[in-house]
């Protein structure tokens, strides 16, 4: 079967440049403004490490510990991402 593909730009974290974003990865939950992204990592400022969610539904993590300074997070350790809380 063959399909039309149209491919967009801009999607992925290019999409959410400038938003507050979550990145679930092997070892942790970090969530943070995302402002920069290359090949290799993630700049997120305003960084904080997620130790517990709590229920998606509400608008705060039930805990969440701010870190002190921007983050760089690799690609290759992120499983998923979005806009969560």
């Amino acid at each position: 079967m063959r399909k039309i593909i149209v491919e967009e730009s801009g999607e992925g974290f290019e999409k959410l440049l400038g938003s507050r974003i979550t990145l679930f990865c092997m070892n942790y939950i970090y969530t943070g403004d995302l402002t920069g992204v290359n090949a290799d990592c993630v700049l997120l400022t305003n960084p904080a490490i997620v130790y517990e969610t709590g229920p998606f539904d509400t608008k705060t993590w039930k805990d969440s510990q701010n870190l002190p300074n921007t983050l760089y997070v690799m690609k290759n350790s992120i499983e998923s991402f979005g806009v969560i809380k």
